[in-house]
């Protein structure tokens, strides 16, 4: 991707918006192609995130012999049974900055007894893999050894067996990347999900007539998976992303007289998290036309301008929001009162460290902060107005890029905001730039020479 900055002179007036991303959900994009890739017969999706995230998940199942195509606004993928994969001698796949399919298609080629090379571009091969050594239960080995990120090397297993697992990180990526090894694994495989955390696995899964259970308890599930069943295609409809809706929802929120409507969004109770908090900050959001289509629930969401207040964000909620954390952090800077939020340790294996970087921002936007491991506290200003010209550096994080976008949109008073490497946005939100317009934010692109 050619890098290119974007400049913010001015923040936006009062909008009055109602908004179709077109942004389909890219955890549910992801896990169509993942699980369409091994089960019996043509699968199809509607509203498919086209984002460069998505294109490495779909090169990289093309590469294990997966057809997959698209016609008009169709994306079909046709799957040959659990152990369909061609792999040929001295595969490698690259997998881009997209640490969601670096995960969970180990979890598909823990099963497969043949030697692949996994590797990324810079910033994907400085992320910890580790979590995932827990597929060496079901007989797969990374080598080499000792070592906890990419480029390595993964050989499955001829005889995969099924077994136990704690997943107590609360990483919806880990808890799939088993789900996929249990799938291909003789016996009945038991996760215990210690930290609850997103489920489009397990309802696509359903969905597809899967041999999949969860048993829910008070403060955990259980999932249990019988192995070698082959399941069905899927054909399904895919509503538009929470994270990319929360990005404007924060706009408005932190905007003059201003309303939006986002049509079709995902809001699926794991994803949400990020909006439940701010009604507890005293956000106007509410969700309207709510219903429930291949086993995912999605509505439109509606928010106003808002007037917030401060938050204690418990450790418990960490995997509700984690995604949209920035954004949370944000809103509390110009809240009223002290906000602390705990839990988030698992920021810093973004593909930024992104609780250190948000830290940051804050501090050069004028805001008081206090930093732990895992934890952070924010003192708001609801009158805080930026008057100079600041850079914001974003360590090829997409999410750190959105949030200083934010930022200028909502904060600018004098001056300038320059946001450098915008080019990563086109991993999650390709559509970005489009939606801005709409809500009539004027920005100038600078191209690296």
């Amino acid at each position: 991707m050619k890098s290119f900055s974007i400049q913010i002179n001015s923040k936006i007036e009062k909008f009055e918006k109602k908004i179709q991303l077109n942004s389909g959900c890219k955890s549910i994009s992801h896990r169509f192609f993942l699980i369409a890739s091994r089960g019996t017969g043509i699968s199809k999706a509607k509203n498919i995130l086209e984002s460069e995230d998505i294109l490495i998940t779909i090169k990289a199942l093309k590469k294990l012999g997966v057809r997959i195509f698209k016609k008009k606004n169709i994306y079909y993928c046709v799957g040959c049974g659990l152990d369909s994969f061609y792999i040929k001698k001295k595969t490698s796949i690259y997998l881009g900055n997209s640490g969601s399919t670096a995960r969970m298609l180990a979890g598909l080629l823990s099963t497969f007894p043949k030697k692949i090379l996994l590797k990324g571009d810079r910033s994907l091969n400085k992320r910890d893999m580790s979590r995932i050594f827990q597929l060496e239960k079901f007989g797969a080995t990374f080598y080499p050894k000792n070592k906890k990120n990419l480029p390595m090397y993964i050989t499955g297993s001829e005889l995969p067996i099924a077994d136990r697992f704690t997943e107590s990180l609360g990483s919806a990526q880990v808890k799939s990347s088993l789900i996929f090894g249990a799938l291909s694994s003789y016996g009945q495989t038991i996760i215990h999900e210690k930290f609850r955390s997103r489920n489009h696995t397990e309802i696509m899964l359903k969905e597809c007539r899967a041999a999949i259970k969860v048993k829910k308890h008070k403060k955990f599930n259980i999932i249990i998976i019988d192995g070698k069943k082959d399941y069905e295609p899927l054909n399904i409809s895919i509503p538009n992303d929470p994270s990319s809706a929360a990005f404007f929802v924060v706009i408005t929120l932190l905007s003059q007289k201003s309303k939006i409507k986002l049509l079709n969004v995902n809001i699926n109770l794991f994803r949400i998290g990020l909006f439940l908090i701010l009604k507890k900050m005293g956000a106007k959001i509410k969700f309207e036309n709510i219903k429930i289509v291949n086993g995912e629930k999605r509505g439109d969401i509606i928010a106003e301008s808002s007037n917030l207040k401060s938050i204690n964000c418990p450790t418990s909620l960490a995997p509700s929001y984690i995604d949209e954390a920035p954004l949370a952090f944000l809103c509390s800077a110009k809240s009223k009162g002290v906000s602390i939020f705990k839990g988030l340790g698992e920021l810093n294996k973004k593909e930024s460290r992104r609780l250190d970087v948000c830290n940051k921002i804050l501090s050069e936007i004028g805001i008081k902060t206090k930093l732990k491991k895992d934890s952070i506290k924010i003192w708001g200003n609801p009158n805080i107005n930026i008057k100079r010209t600041l850079a914001f550096n974003t360590f090829a994080d997409h999410r750190i890029a959105m949030l200083c976008h934010v930022i200028g949109a909502t904060l600018l008073s004098k001056g300038k905001i320059l946001i450098k490497n915008c080019e990563t946005i086109k991993t999650s939100f390709p559509n970005w730039f489009k939606c801005l317009k709409k809500i009539n934010l004027k920005y100038e692109v600078k191209k690296k020479n």
